[in-house]
């Protein structure tokens, strides 16, 4: 057993969902013995896009076929891009309701996530058929849905079975891949959000998820060039690392172990549809130029004196939630965006009296709290070179947003979780625009065309 398999072993015994998942050259065949073993002779209805049935979809139909199992199927265009929304998924809840037979979700996240969402709602459990290693919401409880335009991630359950066929997932298109890889390296910013938090006392580390995200992170993002190139073992291995995290999400209860100020960011622009070249720009491209900016922020952080921070001139300028609520509406108005994270930006918000408390604990602990942050963080030129070696996007430029957008985007992405990350304590310190002021879209260093 190599280290994908043992990775992944590891996580289906702290799995309360999911029975199997099956990663392996060839697993397709093995779709027939998965389903009637773990879901029952009800047969499979199968969920597509035009694009996951050519890779997958096909395929899976002519073998389930084969076994004598009954065979449904309805497919979602290719283009324009299916939206991850609640409106879609609820569109087949209904279609699934009038059936028996078992979900079979055909595809990657967008695939993956309303199809979850679907199943969940009619209490029955769904087989995942994986077509790319894009993202990591396999294995996760979570669907990373829009309602009215507003991202959220909806608590449901994981598939209760997965295949990963390493012949299909190899040659899915190698920028799917990037975005994986992506996803993956954004739990190096969110690993750093999480250990501001638990040493201001907002949220604890809990370590069993720490651990199954954070022991073995860099050894899957060692290989980024073989990522690119297609290669089988890397493949697998992005494949498996991505599969901990959904399972360190299912442990904890909530995204937390995966997501920070990284996917803050990301969402917002993916709320408000950023395309280029009249394409949707994907979740995994938004993801990595968020952790980019996020690693940006830290290093500017981990360059300040917050040693002669003054804490009684900083309390005095904090932003009241009325200001901050005021600041919330100019950004977005009357959308439910505003409404939501005005809400989110309530839960979170502190008082004098907390602030002055939560400041003077960063001030005393700030030494040792660097360290953590310096061991964690990777220097930003780093992470670029990583970025590029795998395909992905590593400038803001590189995904059509340019420097003014970039801030404004920072900016309004405080407001978005009640989760403390990197933009909360920059805010409560004062910081924050400063910070921001300091970034810029990377036309000059990304070496590609905006």
């Amino acid at each position: 057993m190599n280290a994908a398999q043992q990775t992944i072993a590891a996580g289906l015994k702290v799995s309360r969902s999911i029975a199997a998942l099956e990663l392996s050259a060839g697993a397709l065949a093995k779709a027939p013995g998965l389903l009637t073993s773990h879901f029952g002779e009800a047969g499979a209805f199968l969920i597509a896009d035009g694009n996951t049935w050519e890779a997958a979809g096909r395929a899976l139909e002519a073998h389930l076929r084969a076994a004598g199992l009954a065979v449904q199927a309805h497919l979602l265009p290719a283009k324009p891009k299916p939206k991850p929304s609640v409106e879609l998924a609820e569109d087949l809840t209904l279609r699934l309701a009038a059936t028996s037979a078992t979900p079979v979700a055909v595809g990657s996240g967008v695939i993956n996530d309303v199809v979850k969402y679907a199943a969940f709602k009619l209490g029955r459990p769904y087989l995942c058929v994986a077509t790319a290693t894009s993202m990591d919401g396999y294995t996760s409880a979570g669907a990373p849905l829009s309602e009215k335009g507003f991202k959220k991630t909806i608590q449901c359950k994981p598939p209760r079975a997965i295949i990963g066929d390493l012949d299909v997932l190899r040659l899915a298109p190698r920028a799917m891949s990037s975005w994986g890889y992506s996803d993956l390296a954004g739990k190096i910013p969110a690993g750093a959000d999480w250990i501001i938090a638990d040493d201001l006392g907002v949220e604890a580390i809990e370590t069993r998820s720490w651990g199954m995200v954070q022991d073995h992170l860099h050894d899957f993002l060692s290989r980024p060039e073989d990522v690119a190139r297609g290669n089988g073992a890397a493949i697998e291995d992005l494949f498996a690392g991505l599969a901990v995290v959904g399972f360190a999400m299912e442990l904890h209860g909530s995204s937390r172990p995966a997501s920070g100020a990284d996917h803050q960011i990301a969402h917002l622009w993916e709320m408000q549809d950023l395309a280029l070249n009249g394409e949707l720009v994907s979740h995994g491209s938004c993801v990595a130029v968020g952790a980019l900016t996020a690693l940006q922020l830290y290093d500017w952080l981990l360059q300040q004196n917050i040693a002669a921070l003054d804490i009684e001139a900083t309390v005095s300028g904090a932003r009241s939630l009325a200001q901050k609520t005021d600041d919330i509406k100019r950004i977005f108005g009357s959308s439910e965006i505003g409404a939501r994270s005005i809400e989110e930006t309530r839960l979170k918000h502190v008082e004098t009296d907390m602030l002055r408390l939560r400041l003077s604990r960063l001030k005393a602990t700030w030494p040792q709290l660097a360290e953590r942050l310096r061991r964690q963080v990777l220097k930003p030129a780093e992470f670029t070179a990583k970025l590029r070696a795998a395909g992905a996007p590593a400038a803001a430029a590189d995904i059509g947003v340019d420097t003014a957008y970039l801030r404004r985007t920072v900016l309004a992405a405080l407001y978005l979780r009640s989760r403390y990350t990197i933009l909360d304590v920059l805010d409560d310190t004062g910081l924050l625009e400063t910070a921001v002021s300091q970034l810029s879209d990377g036309r000059e260093t990304s070496g590609r065309a905006a």
